[in-house]
Formats: structure tokens, C-alpha cells, sequence
């Protein structure tokens, strides 16, 4: 008897949580839980707000001029994402290679990581046009403040930064190019803070 009763009062109980825990779930629909800050001892919500960048609207000379900066834009949004993947992956790198316990380990880890960026980015690099490979290098230096031709030299050694930098001249460019935000690269710069702020 005992037994019975016990097993009415546990099915009761998890019915009652049950429908407790539903009630709670209907109550709850649509709300949405947000960061809180305490301010002259009352609790408030805590929102962060991006900011809105405004420029001035930029004066075009002619279509020529508009026809570049439409390309830009385009170079821009196609290359800023694999610049902030290589940062990314760099940053990996360097954070695993110093767990790794001698040279040799080391060099087998680097070898393993060029093979797997070739794999990963060469079809990608493939379809790129002269502009954005340019593009790209200036980027790479903008979002890991060094020039690709220093990482490479950081990581490979000078040996194979050169033989890159030697290929890259080949084609006019060259991986010691450097990001000048404030020069040439102004409105690249301007560009690239609308599009990371969704502004464009």
C-alpha cells in the first residue's frame, strides 16, 4: 500500500513539474535574456550598440574613378575574409608550435600546415585576379600587422620567403608591400570599416 502511494505521489509530482515546466515555457515565449549591469544599485539591461561609421560622401571625377571604387568594394569582400583566416591561422600556429617539444616536431608540424593551406587556398587563389592577389597581400600585412613575406620568413624560413617573394615579382607584385591606411590604401581603409560593420 505504502508502495502505491508513494508511486501516485512521484507521478503527481512529475506531472506537476511537467506542467509547471510548460507554463514556464509558454510565460517565457518571445522574451529575449539580455546582459545586465547594475547602476546606482538598480539592475538594468546592459546592450552593446556597434557604432555607425558616417562619412562624407566621396566625390567621384568621372565613371572611370566610380568603376574602380565599385571593384574595390568587390576585391574588398572577397579578400578580407581570407586575410582574417590566415591571422587566424597564424595565430594557431604559433600557439601550437610552442607546445611542441623540439625543432624537428616543429619543422613536421610547419610542413603539414603549408601542405594544408595550398590544399585549402590554392583553388581559391586560382580564381582570384591580379587586383585582388595585390589586394590581398596589403590585407594580410593590415591584420597581422607584418608584411607576408615576414611571416613567411618567421615560420619558413628566409630561404622560402625569398623564393616566394621571387615568384611574387615575377607577376609585378610583391609580398613586402605594406598596408598604409592613411596614404594609398585611405579609401581601402574606409571600405573595410563599412563592410566589417555590415554597412556595406
Amino acid at each position: 500500500m505504502k508502495r502505491q502511494i508513494t508511486a501516485i505521489l512521484m507521478i503527481s509530482m512529475t506531472s506537476l513539474y511537467a506542467i509547471q515546466a510548460k507554463a514556464q515555457k509558454i510565460e517565457n515565449a518571445g522574451k529575449h535574456i539580455v546582459p545586465v549591469c547594475v547602476y546606482k544599485g538598480d539592475t538594468i539591461p546592459a546592450l552593446q550598440i556597434r557604432n555607425i561609421y558616417v562619412y562624407p560622401e566621396w566625390k567621384f571625377k568621372n565613371n572611370k574613378e566610380r568603376i574602380r571604387y565599385n571593384r574595390l568594394v568587390r576585391d574588398v569582400k572577397k579578400t578580407l575574409p581570407i586575410a582574417k583566416l590566415v591571422k587566424q591561422t597564424i595565430i594557431e600556429t604559433y600557439e601550437l608550435l610552442q607546445t611542441l617539444p623540439n625543432e624537428q616536431e616543429k619543422e613536421k608540424h610547419l610542413k603539414a600546415v603549408e601542405k594544408g593551406l595550398k590544399n585549402q587556398y590554392m583553388p581559391m587563389m586560382r580564381k582570384m585576379t591580379f587586383s585582388q592577389g595585390k589586394l590581398l597581400i596589403k590585407l594580410i600585412d593590415r591584420e597581422c600587422d607584418e608584411s607576408t613575406y615576414g611571416i613567411i620568413k618567421a615560420f619558413m624560413g628566409p630561404f622560402k620567403a625569398g623564393f616566394y617573394q621571387a615568384f611574387a615579382a615575377m607577376f609585378g607584385a610583391s609580398l613586402k608591400k605594406e598596408y598604409d591606411p592613411e596614404g594609398v590604401d585611405k579609401m581601402t581603409e574606409r571600405i573595410i570599416i563599412l563592410v566589417e560593420n555590415g554597412q556595406l
